[in-house]
């Protein structure tokens, strides 16, 4: 069941006759066609933006992800113990 605002559940044929009324009168006959031709542009526009973004999703989910970067000499990992320090010398000289 596809899902649709909660204030279009309630308009029924008079009420959806009623607002065709006031856009004719506010519009005119002559300029309906037009709207009705930009309506369907802008909807079709917005259907392919969507399309496009979901297209770009499903492939980004699909490429394996890049290898990590290589981490700078003399940097400590997370999880890992920093090197001991070097033995003194020995008193052998």
């Amino acid at each position: 069941m596809p899902l649709s605002p909660a204030f279009i559940e309630g308009i029924g044929g008079p009420e959806l006759l009623m607002i065709m009324f006031v856009v004719l009168l506010l519009f005119g006959a002559n300029r309906l066609p037009d709207l009705a031709r930009g309506f369907g542009r802008a909807v079709r526009e917005f259907k392919k933006a969507t399309s496009g973004v979901e297209e770009e999703v499903r492939r980004a989910m699909e490429e394996p992800p890049p290898p990590p970067a290589p981490r700078p000499v003399g940097t400590i990992g997370q999880g890992e113990t920093p090197p001991s320090p070097p033995p003194p010398p020995s008193g052998a000289e």
